[in-house]
């Protein structure tokens, strides 16, 4: 059975002078502000349906990287996964890069860049993004205990 996640958005106004909010259907947290300057220019006081990809993003890739490094045989103790969206204004969502700093005891470095990669191709949100979006990878094993 598929699993349906919703939110919805008001809009007052037009697109440059206008203002709006999305909320989350579940709760999980308050409604967000929406305007064109925090959507083009980053002005803060409010999210962009960008940020809002990115935070996406960043948690899909997570939880992707930690399946396939249990599945591998690896215990993940921490990942630390950041998600960029570079939106240009007239073109849109360009590229997405995702950061990821993996603490993981015992595994090899070339094992981890392998299973970064498979996650970043594997993660459903990566493949919604497919053949439309750029999306870089940067992958660094945490080495302190």
């Amino acid at each position: 059975m598929a699993a349906i996640s919703r939110a919805d958005a008001v809009w007052e106004g037009d697109l440059t002078s206008g203002k709006g909010r999305v909320k989350v259907a579940s709760g999980a947290f308050n409604e967000f502000p929406v305007t064109w300057a925090s959507r083009a220019e980053r002005t803060h006081g409010g999210t962009s349906p960008e940020e809002l990809i990115a935070a996406a993003h960043a948690a899909c890739y997570s939880m992707a990287f930690s399946n396939g490094l249990a599945k591998a045989g690896h215990h993940p103790e921490r990942l630390n996964t950041s998600a960029e969206v570079e939106f240009v204004p007239g073109t849109g969502i360009t590229t997405i890069t995702l950061s990821v700093r993996g603490h993981i005891h015992g595994i090899e470095a070339g094992e981890f860049q392998k299973l970064a990669q498979e996650a970043k191709d594997g993660c459903p949100v990566s493949q919604a993004m497919k053949g439309n979006v750029k999306i870089n990878l940067k992958a660094e094993l945490d080495h302190t205990h």
